[in-house]
């Protein structure tokens, strides 16, 4: 089974990305959860953003590196938005990663060093529609990655909302997310 690292989205630490963990957790994997937010969820997208530019990107990647430290190498990092910042800098530049799963956001490889690990496999997914992954241009990333890296996957869902993944958020697409929840676990179940 996987040992997976999760790293949540701009609202903060919701219900809904607690129980996501609780699912992979359910099917036998091991998962930390750690809080970019120090403590603070926020009802709207807005907010929770505004909290991240204040804190500064940079430091919101640096709390995820140091969520790492003291862990195995040998992890999957999976990112919700926001949480690809550290998800992604991590399976491209920490030795010994085993997978990266990137939900709802993926940024340029060029962001963390230029090249895609050879020997990571990454999923993305997101919603063909959604006006941050698909207008801002994470899509476009998502099919660069795909078309370099060895073992990548890029999931489009039909739709219009971000976050869909989230059960707790009113942009949740039980659908969607079952679908991305299922290929999420068969990516795990094939990590050695």
């Amino acid at each position: 089974m996987a040992e997976v690292l999760v790293f949540h989205h701009g609202h903060g630490l919701t219900v809904g990305v607690r129980q996501f963990a609780e699912q992979l957790r359910q099917a036998g994997h091991t998962v930390h959860v750690p809080d970019l937010f120090e403590g603070q969820v926020f009802n709207s997208l807005g907010e929770g953003m505004g909290y991240a530019e204040d804190a500064g990107f940079g430091t919101v990647i640096a709390r995820g590196t140091a969520a790492a430290e003291g862990l195995p190498a040998e992890l999957v990092y999976l990112g919700f938005s926001l949480g690809v910042l550290p998800a992604q800098k991590l399976a491209q530049t920490r030795p010994g990663a085993k997978g990266a799963l990137l939900l709802e956001a993926c940024v340029p490889v060029a962001e963390f060093g230029g090249v895609w690990p050879h020997d990571v496999p990454v999923q993305v997914h997101g919603m063909d529609a959604d006006p941050f992954f698909a207008r801002e241009g994470d899509v476009d990333a998502a099919r660069a990655l795909v078309e370099t890296a060895a073992d990548a996957e890029l999931f489009l869902y039909p739709g219009d909302r971000h976050l869909f993944t989230d059960s707790s958020l009113p942009s949740h697409d039980e659908h969607a997310a079952t679908q991305a929840t299922d290929r999420v676990l068969d990516f795990l179940d094939r990590i050695k």
